[in-house]
C-alpha cells in the first residue's frame, strides 16, 4: 500500500515545541503522552530492525510503532484481530446502523467531564435501544448490538456520538423463538430520540447531585445548584438527533463498515493534503453546505489542539457490547440465536492458524502482506539485525501552579 505524502506526525514533529510552550499548562498528562507517542512512532527512538529481501536483496530499516490507540499509524493489526472475533458473531440477517448524538452545549460540558459523560452516553444509548426493542408495541424482543464512540466531526471539532450496529431482530422475551424486524425498518427514531433525551438528562442530573461533574471557564456558573436544573430544562425543548442509516445488505457489509469505523482516530493521514510551517490543509465533509469534498486549512497549533481534544480518558473502553452480545453471556445467547435461526456454528480457530507468526496472521486477516518487498514486489523482507531504541532525555513534566 502506498504511504500518504503527509502524516499527522509531521505536524507534531514540526510544531510540538512551540505548541507545548503555548499550551503546555493546559494539556493533560494523557495528551502529553499522545503527543510524545505520535512524534516517536516508527522512528529510531523506539528501536526497530533491518530487513533484507530474500529475492532482490533490497535492504530497509523498519522502526517500531508506538501502539498508542490515538495514533493514525497503529491501528491495523488491532483492527484485524478485532474484526476476526466479530466475524464469528455475525448472523445472516439484515443489520441496522443507528447513530445517537448530543447537542453542542452538552458536548461542551463533556469536554470538561469526559469520563463521566461519555459513560452516561454509552449507558443511555444502550438503555434506549434495549427498552424500545423489548416493548411489544415495537419489536418485542431482546436484541444485541455493539456500540462505538466517536468524539469528532469531520472538521475535528468536538462532536461526541455513538454508532450502533444492530441485527434486525432478537430473541422473544420467553427466549423460545426468533423475532425478525420488518424489512428495511428497525425502530422509530422519534421514539428513540425522546427516550434517549430523557434518560440522558436524568443521568446528568444524578451526576450533578452526586458531585461528579466539574465546571470551568464559561461553564463555572452551572456549579450553582439553582442554575444547573435551569440549564437542563432548556434541553428538554430541543430535538436530540438520532438517525437510522440505510441498513447493511448482510454480514460482509457489516464487517467492511466496522473495518472503517471501529478503530478510527480523529483524522486519517490520507485526509491530509498539505503540511507546511504555517498551515495544515485537509479534506472534510461540509454537511451543512452539502459539500462532501470540501477542504479546510488551519494553523498548525489549531490543528494540534483539535486533534488532542479527542484524547480519551485512560482505560476508557470506546467499543462496547450490549444485550445478547454482552460479554458475560455472549456465547450462550449466540448459540441460542443460531439454533432458532437454523444457522451452523462458525468454525473455531485452530490447526495451522495458531502456528502463524504475526506477519502471516496480518496477511491472513487483511489480505495485505506486511513483509512484501517494496522494491521488487515479489520477495519477502527478513530481519537481519535488531536496532535498540535511541534513548533521548524525556522532557520534564508540565507542572501546573495551583496556588
Amino acid at each position: 500500500m502506498d504511504r500518504p505524502q503527509y502524516e499527522v506526525a509531521d505536524v507534531f514533529r514540526l510544531h510540538a515545541a512551540s505548541f507545548e510552550e503555548a499550551f503546555g499548562r493546559s494539556l493533560s498528562w494523557q495528551q502529553q503522552k499522545v503527543t510524545r507517542a505520535i512524534i516517536q512512532c516508527r522512528t529510531a527512538a523506539l528501536g526497530g530492525h533491518v530487513e533484507e529481501c530474500n529475492n532482490c536483496g533490497c535492504v530497509c530499516i523498519a522502526y517500531n510503532s508506538c501502539r498508542n490507540r490515538h495514533c493514525p499509524k497503529c491501528q491495523s493489526l488491532a483492527r484485524a484481530r478485532w474484526l476476526e472475533a466479530r466475524r464469528a458473531e455475525l448472523l445472516p440477517l439484515e443489520y441496522f446502523h443507528v447513530v445517537f448524538t448530543v447537542p453542542d452545549t452538552v458536548a461542551t460540558l463533556a469536554l470538561q467531564n469526559r469520563h463521566v459523560i461519555y459513560g452516561i452516553l454509552f449507558r443511555t444509548v444502550a438503555d434506549t435501544l434495549l427498552r424500545i426493542a423489548t416493548d411489544p408495541q415495537h419489536l418485542g424482543a431482546e436484541i444485541g448490538f455493539l456500540a462505538v464512540l466517536h468524539t469528532w466531526g469531520s472538521n475535528l471539532l468536538h462532536h461526541p456520538h455513538v454508532h450502533c450496529v444492530v441485527p434486525g431482530g432478537g430473541l422473544s422475551l420467553d427466549g423460545h423463538r426468533w423475532v425478525t424486524a420488518r424489512k428495511g425498518f428497525f425502530l422509530p427514531v422519534r421514539v428513540l430520540s425522546r427516550l434517549f433525551r430523557g434518560l440522558f438528562l436524568a443521568a446528568l442530573q444524578k451526576a450533578f447531585d452526586t458531585g461528579r461533574l466539574d465546571f470551568f471557564g464559561d461553564l463555572a456558573p452551572l456549579a450553582d445548584p439553582a442554575a444547573f436544573p435551569t440549564w437542563l430544562k432548556a434541553h428538554w425543548k430541543t430535538d436530540w438527533v438520532v438517525y437510522c442509516k440505510r441498513p447493511f445488505g448482510g454480514p460482509e457489509q457489516v464487517l467492511e463498515y466496522l473495518g472503517l469505523y471501529s478503530h478510527r482516530v480523529a483524522i486519517a493521514n490520507s485526509r491530509l493534503l498539505n503540511v507546511t510551517e504555517d498551515a495544515v490543509t485537509f479534506r472534510w465533509k461540509d454537511y451543512r453546505n452539502h459539500n462532501p469534498h470540501a477542504t479546510m486549512t488551519l494553523k498548525p497549533h489549531e490543528f494540534m489542539r483539535r486533534f488532542l481534544l479527542h484524547t480519551l480518558p485512560p482505560g476508557f473502553v470506546r467499543i462496547r457490547h450490549f444485550g445478547l452480545l454482552a460479554n458475560r453471556h455472549r456465547h450462550a445467547k449466540l448459540a441460542t440465536c443460531r439454533k432458532l435461526l437454523q444457522v451452523p456454528s462458525p468454525p473455531q480457530p485452530g490447526g495451522d492458524a495458531t502456528l502463524l507468526d504475526w506477519k502471516q496472521r496480518y496477511e491472513l486477516l487483511t489480505g495485505h502482506p506486511i513483509d512484501l518487498c517494496p522494491s521488487c514486489q515479489q520477495g519477502r523482507m527478513q530481519i537481519i539485525q535488531v536496532l535498540d531504541p535511541v534513548l533521548s532525555p524525556r522532557p520534564p513534566p508540565v507542572r501546573i501552579d495551583s496556588s
